[in-house]
């Protein structure tokens, strides 16, 4: 009978976050995710292909979860612009709670090797990425936005005004004040209050 293994993979990619968190992507390698862990560095071969596949799982579980989050701020409300201030207030809520996992996304997937992932990661980053800017589009429509500059506005508000919140905080290895969602929020409220 085999021998369970002693780490599952949600230990090993915790371990990655907080070496990705503090050392950026070039820190977390197959032998340093297997030290944090206290595993062979060859079990580590058993779980990933190798680096690229590390990188691509850390990556995409922590984007995931986050989007779960965020997709379920911008259905959650029949009003489209309660829905949007929620979003909003997501993307700072979710990375003060998670700081570690917040400062992985802010390297972006390029850092993590995305042009060498498999086609399985590939297909799902693309397809977690279409389903957020698919629910943006739908909230533009609910909000009468057709125009180009009418969706910039939207991005604007509920991409990229909270993460510059959140970036500013995590880069400078301080924590987030705590009128930060409110901040997110009104900014959005007051560009989609915008003509």
């Amino acid at each position: 009978m085999a021998r369970p293994p002693r780490f599952d993979t949600d230990q090993i990619l915790d371990a990655a976050v907080r070496l990705a968190a503090s050392a950026g992507p070039g820190g977390v390698t197959m032998s340093a995710v297997a030290q944090a862990v206290g595993a062979p560095s060859g079990s580590m071969y058993h779980r990933f292909v190798g680096r690229t596949a590390l990188l691509a799982e850390v990556w995409l579980r922590t984007v995931e979860r986050f989007q779960e989050g965020y997709l379920a701020r911008l259905h959650g409300d029949a009003d489209p612009r309660t829905a949007a201030r929620g979003a909003a207030r997501h993307v700072v809520a979710w990375s003060r709670a998670r700081p570690e996992e917040a400062a992985l996304l802010l390297h972006g997937a390029a850092e993590f090797g995305r042009a060498d992932w498999s086609e399985e990661h590939t297909r799902r980053a693309d397809s977690g990425s279409e389903r957020v800017y698919a629910a943006i589009g739908g909230l533009a429509e609910a909000l009468g936005v057709a125009d180009e500059r009418g969706r910039d506005r939207i991005t604007l508000a509920l991409i990229d005004l909270p993460l510059s919140v959140v970036r500013r905080h995590l880069r400078a290895g301080g924590p987030l004040p705590p009128h930060a969602e409110d901040l997110a929020e009104e900014c959005a409220a007051a560009l989609l209050a915008a003509p």
